[in-house]
Order: structure tokens, then sequence, then C-alpha cells
């Protein structure tokens, strides 16, 4: 039982993979709202605890989502940042909740594992830089929050079992990942298969910041 919703889950992200590879346009709109619902109902059958600040985060992913659907439209575009932005706001206050007693990094460590993080974060705005025109200051603040939500998930190393480290800080990288290719392709350059490396991207981390916040919940 527990497992019917993250086999939707699967089966909807499949259909919707393949709707945005051969540009099926009213399949992958009618797809893409459904995968945050079907984690959220994933993790609402699995928990034992239930969260309702991730649950807060998942809704401000979801809302971001939709609002995507509306790129072209720059205020819906804004709109989807600010809404996403919010979510990782929560994400970084939700790893800092997600731990137990333990011994990790040090401080000498933390920097040297979390320079990477930051090179990436600051090395793609500054390439895309020239490019964001009035969009430069929300894309600067979007960058840093993401790249500081993924630094939380590396720091959680140490506060919590290895499963749930590995997953949700994968799920990090990879939420960095969908979001540097999909500013690549609308600010600087059309990428190939643009759609389907953001939306695997971007379903792959969600999939595995949600299964690594159930196996801490569940130690």
């Amino acid at each position: 039982m527990k497992k019917l919703p993250l086999i939707a889950f699967v089966i909807i992200a499949i259909v919707h993979l393949v709707a945005v590879t051969f540009n099926m346009a009213l399949i992958s709109a009618l797809t893409k709202p459904l995968l945050v619902i079907a984690l959220v109902i994933y993790y609402l059958v699995a928990s034992s605890k239930r969260s309702v600040l991730f649950l807060v985060a998942l809704f401000f992913c979801w809302l971001g989502d939709v609002l995507l659907m509306f790129q072209r439209d720059e205020l819906f575009f804004i709109a989807g940042l600010l809404s996403f932005l919010t979510g990782h706001v929560l994400y970084i206050f939700c790893y800092r909740k997600f731990v137990r007693a333990g011994s990790g990094l040090t401080g000498p460590q933390r920097i040297r594992f979390a320079l990477p993080i930051a090179l990436a974060g600051t090395g793609l705005v500054t390439i895309l830089f020239p490019y964001l025109g009035a969009l430069q200051i929300p894309v600067m603040v979007y960058a840093l929050v993401i790249t500081v939500m993924a630094m939380q998930a590396l720091f959680r190393y140490g506060y919590t079992n290895a499963r749930s480290f590995t997953l949700v800080f994968a799920g990090a990288i990879s939420f960095m990942i969908s979001d540097s290719l999909l500013a690549i392709n609308k600010f600087m350059q059309p990428l190939p298969l643009a759609g389907l490396a953001i939306m695997f991207t971007y379903i792959l981390a969600q999939y595995l910041i949600v299964e690594g916040v159930l196996k801490h919940e569940a130690e």
C-alpha cells in the first residue's frame, strides 16, 4: 500500500518525460502538476511523523512548477522563481531540523567540501550575468539561496544516517544542476534536449529529497 503512490509517481514521471521529449504539450501540461502531488501523497503514506514544514516546502515547489508552465510571461517566471525560492528556504530549515546528535564535518572540512558548491553557484551567475537584464538581482538571490540549500544538505553529514545524508545531498545537487540548465537554456543559449534534461534532474532531485527525509524519520 505504501508503494502505490511511489509507483504512481514513477509512471507520471515517465509519461511526463516522454511528453517533454516529443513535444506533446497537452500531456506535459497535465502531468507536470501531478509530479509533486504524487510525492506528497507518498510522503504522507510512508511517513510516521509528517513534518508540516516539509509539506509546506513541497507545496511551494508545486506552486513553482505550475507557475513556470507559463514562464514565457515574465511575471509568471518571476512568480515561479519566488515560489521555488521560498521552497528552498524552507528546505534549508528542514535540513537543519532533520538531524540527530552526532559528530559531523569540522570547520576546515566544511570549507573544503562546501567550496566546490560555492564555486559552482557563483561561477554560473558570473557567466549568466551579462544576459540577465532586469532579472540580475532576482537570479543572483535565487542562486545564493539554492547554493546555501545544497551546503546545508552537505552539513547534515554525521548528524543523520548515511542513507538519508546521501539521498538528500544528491537531491540538492541535482536541484542545482536542473536550475543551472534551466537558466543557461533560458538566458544564454538553447541546449539540446533541454526540457528533458531539466525535468529529469528536477524530478530526480525531488524524489531523492523526499526519500532522504523518510530515511531520516524512519531511523
